[in-house]
């Protein structure tokens, strides 16, 4: 696989998925992704051979179930099929409360964030709804039709499983 490196105009566009935020740059950052965490965090190599800086990566707008949360590891392993050792395209927009990168991530032609919703295997941040009306929608879809987490009788959104489970 090629090194990591940034993408020009020729990278793949994250739009229309995203019809209501701007793109940051015209650039993505192409990394390998060489961890997955959990279902909303994957660890990426980027920069050039020997130069490689690894680093966290927390997908934008979503949250997914705890490992120990029901669907917590199928919302893991689905992102793991996605993403681990893909080539990873990240729009960054900056950075969490504990140092993660915050990004919109793509592996294989496909947003995470967009795949993790629409398979019931994450919720949207409530903030986040305005920005990201399609994956509202896709949530909606995906609770009516019993997908995924959905499939639950009271399904429970992870900041209150970590909550309760401190």
């Amino acid at each position: 696989m090629a090194a990591c490196r940034r993408a020009t105009a020729t990278a793949p566009r994250f739009y229309p998925l995203f019809t209501t935020a701007p793109p940051v740059s015209a650039a993505a950052l192409l990394c390998l992704v060489i961890a997955i965490s959990d279902g909303d965090t994957l660890t990426v190599r980027c920069g050039t051979p020997g130069a490689w800086r690894p680093q966290r990566v927390r997908v934008v707008a979503i949250d997914a179930p705890e490992s120990r949360q029901a669907f917590g590891q199928r919302a893991r392993q689905n992102l793991a099929r996605l993403c681990f050792r893909q080539q990873a395209a990240l729009r960054t927009l900056g950075r969490d409360d504990y140092g993660r990168t915050l990004a919109h991530v793509r592996c294989q032609g496909q947003d995470v964030g967009t795949a993790q919703v629409r398979a019931g295997l994450a919720w949207v941040y409530a903030s986040q709804a305005k920005r990201y009306p399609h994956l509202v929608a896709l949530q909606r879809q995906a609770r009516a039709s019993q997908t995924g987490l959905w499939s639950q009788p009271r399904p429970q959104a992870p900041w209150d499983y970590r909550r309760r489970h401190r």
